[in-house]
């Protein structure tokens, strides 16, 4: 029997989790490859842990409010939401 494959979520160093603007409970990984709305909080860390590999040092509630993010992806690493106090790119006008 061989190893099972490690899923792409599992593999994100840190899972941000809080409730967005209409109290839906959020979770995302760091890289933006995998999260999802929850109804309650106890489902959104119970997806996370299975996500993570159930290691809770890699589960970070994020202050303020947390919205899902389906537009970052693996490549846009560096754009955390604000809220952790990461800096968003700018553009000038």
């Amino acid at each position: 029997m061989g190893r099972a494959e490690v899923p792409e979520c599992s593999r994100s160093s840190l899972f941000l989790m809080d409730q967005d603007a209409h109290g839906n409970w959020v979770v995302q990984d760091q890289r933006g490859v995998c999260g999802g709305l929850f109804a309650d909080r106890a489902t959104e860390l119970r997806f996370a842990m299975h996500e993570n590999g159930n290691r809770p040092q890699t589960v970070v509630m994020v202050p303020g409010v947390f919205e899902l993010d389906m537009k970052r992806g693996p490549d846009n690493i560096h754009k955390l939401p604000h809220t952790i106090g990461h800096q968003h790119n700018r553009r000038a006008a």
